[in-house]
């Protein structure tokens, strides 16, 4: 759990570090870092406290799994970010936008395995489903575009593309780290299934 939390947060700083554009919920927390002049790291602290505060009205219940993706991946995301650089051309960049997106699918899937709790963004996606009966792609559809959209409007679009907040990488992240997580979870318990069976 720890060890998946944390990479979470590793692969967040590395896909930032990228500057080809940060997943949908990035961008908000890269403009709301920038508006109010702390680092990324704790606006990601402070939206997962935010959004646990949505998970009362939809009857959902933390568990320590919650705890660990609310603190984690901002401290982390903070510690990577303090000692990786951007660099300068365009390959290095892809290859840290890709190594951000596989850390980043390594450590989701290691939380979901874990079974202690969703993170607070999850939380919030299936305790949505749940009480109103919205399918998850419709719920994290909405959600990914809507915290999208307000990033943007905060970050004002030219400069959040400009500063490579938002970018191809935006939208490369969003058809890969679905899939990505799903192929993770499946290996991971093929790998049970024949240990169990040893």
């Amino acid at each position: 759990m720890i060890t998946g939390a944390s990479s979470m947060g590793a692969g967040l700083a590395l896909m930032i570090r990228a500057r080809l554009g940060a997943q949908p919920w990035d961008v908000l927390h890269l403009a709301l870092a920038r508006l109010l002049g702390v680092s990324p790291g704790t606006v990601i602290i402070g939206v997962s406290l935010l959004v646990l505060l949505f998970w009362w009205p939809l009857k959902q219940r933390p568990g320590l799994g919650t705890l660990a993706t609310t603190f984690l991946p901002g401290v982390c995301c903070d510690l990577v970010l303090s000692v990786v650089p951007v660099p300068a051309d365009l390959a290095p960049r892809a290859a840290l936008l890709a190594g951000g997106i596989g850390v980043f699918s390594l450590g989701t899937a290691l939380v979901i395995q874990a079974g202690l709790g969703p993170g607070a963004r999850d939380g919030l996606m299936t305790g949505a489903c749940a009480r109103w009966g919205w399918s998850v792609r419709a719920v994290r559809t909405s959600l990914e575009l809507g915290v999208l959209a307000l990033g943007l409007v905060l970050a004002d679009p030219v400069q959040a593309i400009h500063t490579g907040t938002a970018g191809p990488g935006t939208l490369a992240i969003a058809l890969t780290l679905g899939p990505l997580i799903g192929w993770l979870l499946k290996q991971r318990a093929r790998q049970r299934e024949a240990a169990a069976t040893q």
